[in-house]
């Protein structure tokens, strides 16, 4: 692994435990750079983590780091809770429980979050291929039963 990777993955970590998963939208910046995104920002430097996405019951987004203001490294992602849950209390339930399977991503794969995460009724997975400089997986949130109730595909690598 490169220099940039070393340090890379410890800052993706905390970039991603300090904006969405941490943090949900509270974290957004007030002006973003897209209108009608949510955009969220960390810095630690030289490093400098964004995040912009667009939608919320299905959305797209792309994380960037940028080193020294230069974009180093990219992941692209879409999905969501699956069209036919239009509940609130489900949908929210869905999204508080993604925040926590989030919440515990590691540096050996600091891309979503860890394989497996279960907690009460619901499972976490991520199936991911490839290493930081090239990667793509899917991870999916589904009931104890198997009922299947988020999917979202991702993929991205450092720049070159």
């Amino acid at each position: 692994m490169s220099t940039i990777s070393h340090d890379l993955a410890p800052f993706l970590v905390e970039a991603k435990r300090r904006t969405y998963a941490g943090l949900d939208d509270n974290a957004t910046v007030a002006a973003p750079l897209l209108r009608g995104s949510k955009q969220l920002e960390h810095r630690a430097a030289p490093y400098a983590y964004r995040d912009i996405y667009f939608g919320m019951g299905f959305f797209v987004g792309q994380e960037t780091v940028s080193r020294d203001d230069r974009v180093i490294w990219s992941m692209s992602y879409s999905g969501g809770v699956r069209a036919e849950i239009t509940d609130r209390d489900t949908f929210l339930a869905i999204y508080k429980f993604l925040r926590q399977a989030l919440l515990a991503v590691r540096a050996e794969e600091p891309y979503r979050g860890p394989r497996l995460f279960e907690q009460a009724d619901m499972v976490y997975r991520n199936e991911v291929e490839g290493s930081l400089d090239r990667f793509h997986g899917i991870e999916t949130i589904s009931r104890q039963d198997g009922a299947l109730l988020y999917e979202l595909r991702y993929g991205g690598g450092l720049l070159r």
